[in-house]
């Protein structure tokens, strides 16, 4: 059995011990090293939204003390987080151009994530071409069996029961991304204890006819 998320409760801050690895679990070790100080200084994560790049982004960062934000330092910092690239403005691009290089030259780290290849980012074609020389992992999405698995654990975190018709309407119909899907589990808790009303697909389908519950990537 491919290893499984240990703590996705609501309150829970990012790492990679509760980032359900999926088919990410090389991209997890690597990244694990990669904190440590190991192997290539760069190392780029590309993903569509909901996959989870933010979550291992916050994750390296908590392991490293990383800088991450905006605007991006001028001077050249030993950890570097930088989340969708492709968002970067022209001063910001430049700024990690040269981070690159530093933490080629010196022995820095820097992890840099966004929703494209390197290559189709519209970003700078030098920016483009540093990203492409580190490592580039994309961050492969979860299966049904995974997201299942998840947000079973989910429920049983909060002391939901999650009937087996409930779990496969909710994969079946609601937007499909592990962010989106475990906050339909919230929202179910929440519904039905403050409507008094057992857990069920009549309930579920209310929800997702009404206002979505928030969302990450």
């Amino acid at each position: 059995m491919r290893q499984l998320i240990l703590d996705i409760r609501p309150e829970a801050a990012p790492g990679f011990d509760n980032f359900l690895a999926g088919a990410n679990a090389e991209l997890i070790a690597s990244l694990r090293g990669h904190a440590a100080g190991e192997g290539e200084p760069v190392v780029y994560l590309w993903g569509e939204a909901g996959v989870g790049k933010s979550h291992l982004l916050a994750a390296w960062r908590a392991a490293t003390g990383a800088v991450a934000g905006r605007p991006l330092p001028d001077d050249p910092v030993a950890r570097l987080a930088v989340d969708d690239v492709d968002s970067l403005d022209g001063d910001d691009q430049i700024r990690l151009f040269n981070q690159i290089n530093a933490a080629r030259d010196g022995g820095g780290r820097v992890l840099a994530s966004g929703p494209l290849p390197p290559a189709r980012l519209a970003i700078r074609a030098d920016l483009a071409t540093r990203l492409a020389q580190g490592l580039v992992f994309r961050v492969q999405p979860l299966s049904d069996a995974d997201k299942a698995a998840a947000l079973a654990i989910r429920a049983e975190a909060r002391g939901l029961r999650l009937p087996e018709d409930v779990l496969r309407y909710l994969l079946t119909h609601s937007r499909r991304d592990l962010p989106r899907l475990l906050a339909t589990v919230d929202a179910l808790d929440d519904w039905s204890l403050s409507r008094k009303r057992p857990v069920s697909v009549a309930l579920l389908r209310e929800i997702l006819q009404g206002p979505m519950p928030p969302d990450g990537r």
